[in-house]
């Protein structure tokens, strides 16, 4: 015999796909970002953790899961924190370990590149020239006494302090200057604040 068909069933509702929950999968998948996400945080170091705003339960169990060697006492720790997460915002969280994830690489791409123009100035008889037409507020005349220096010290072998030296004085000359609109802002900021509201 067949079976009848519900009259009150409404197969064609959008309406009622909208407000179904999510499927039991979705639910895991969010739940394992959440784990993951509180990976993050308790492999971060303590400093980095106190600047997140994070609810005092959540912020002890992650401090609480650093002490924790054993393996399946470990995990059911990320578990309760991946139920704690999920009373938390993780669009913040995300967005500073990715900053900060990224600060390293860049400071290193930064490095590297002062690197390749200390190399340069010891190496290539224009680089001086290309380094001050590149960094116009560069001091010319120290930064030739400075290669001067250095490459004296890499022909005896002595210590590099002179290419240390020449290396601190291109990090200087290659700093981004700070804007004057920025920092004069900044000021009318701080005096608004000073004001009494009253």
């Amino acid at each position: 015999m067949p079976r009848a068909s519900r009259p009150d069933a409404d197969v064609d509702d959008p309406a009622g796909d909208a407000a179904a929950p999510p499927s039991k999968t979705r639910r895991k998948h969010e739940m394992h970002a959440l784990q993951d996400l509180g990976e993050q945080l308790v492999s971060l170091d303590p400093a980095r953790l106190r600047t997140l705003d994070l609810p005092e339960r959540l912020h002890d169990a992650v401090l609480l899961a650093r002490t924790i060697t054993r393996h399946e006492a470990r995990r059911r720790q990320m578990q309760y924190i991946g139920r704690l997460m999920r009373d938390v915002d993780p669009a913040p969280l995300a967005a500073a370990l990715k900053r900060w994830s990224e600060g390293p690489a860049e400071e290193k791409a930064r490095f590297a590149a002062l690197e390749r123009w200390r190399t340069r100035l010891l190496d290539d008889a224009t680089g001086l020239a290309d380094f001050v037409a590149e960094h116009p507020s560069a001091d010319r005349a120290e930064l030739a006494d400075l290669v001067h220096a250095a490459r004296a010290e890499r022909t005896t072998g002595g210590p590099p302090h002179r290419q240390r030296a020449l290396f601190r004085a291109i990090r200087k000359a290659a700093a981004p200057a700070p804007a004057a609109a920025a920092t004069g802002a900044d000021a009318d900021a701080g005096d608004d604040e000073d004001e009494d509201p009253t």
